[in-house]
């Protein structure tokens, strides 16, 4: 595995307008659209940085835990993207090769932060890796700040 840089991010404050599409709970039928698309959009970065496996999600039992807390965002019944919340951590943030580059990932990004702090917490964290540089700017737009900077491995 190569040197994994990942930033801790921040928000605190009002969450900007645009995160305007409706999003529904994670149901199992939809596990294997999930999978397949989860594991597109990490490929690329799990590949470069050596993590294993690199398609991550292979039996459901791995997402059992996280259901719950997922959110999936469907276009004509298929998913265009996801994000999970858990507590104040927003996490796994995806849109489908498909949906790619229509603005998508932001409001994925805005929806969840309105989900966050309607469970009344103040502070919204994420993680995100150094490599991932789309991600990392998509935050910084959107008013995430670093807070912590750490080498994983």
């Amino acid at each position: 595995m190569k040197e994994i840089i990942a930033y801790e991010m921040s928000f605190k404050g009002e969450i900007p307008r645009g995160g305007d599409i409706d999003c529904i709970p994670f149901r199992e039928k939809y596990w294997t659209e999930y999978m397949r698309i989860y594991n597109n959009c990490f490929y690329e970065m799990r590949k470069a940085l050596e993590i294993e496996p690199i398609n991550f999600y292979s039996d459901y039992s791995q997402m059992k835990d996280k259901a719950d807390s997922t959110y999936l965002y469907l276009q004509d019944g298929v998913i265009a993207g996801a994000v999970s919340c858990y507590g104040n951590e927003l996490d796994d943030l995806i849109v489908s090769k498909k949906f790619q580059r229509q603005g998508l990932g932001q409001k994925l990004l805005l929806w969840g932060m309105n989900r966050i702090k309607e469970q009344g917490y103040d502070e919204i964290i994420l993680h995100a890796a150094e490599w991932n540089e789309t991600a990392v700017k998509l935050y910084l737009k959107n008013g995430f700040t670093i807070k912590n900077k750490e080498k994983i491995c």
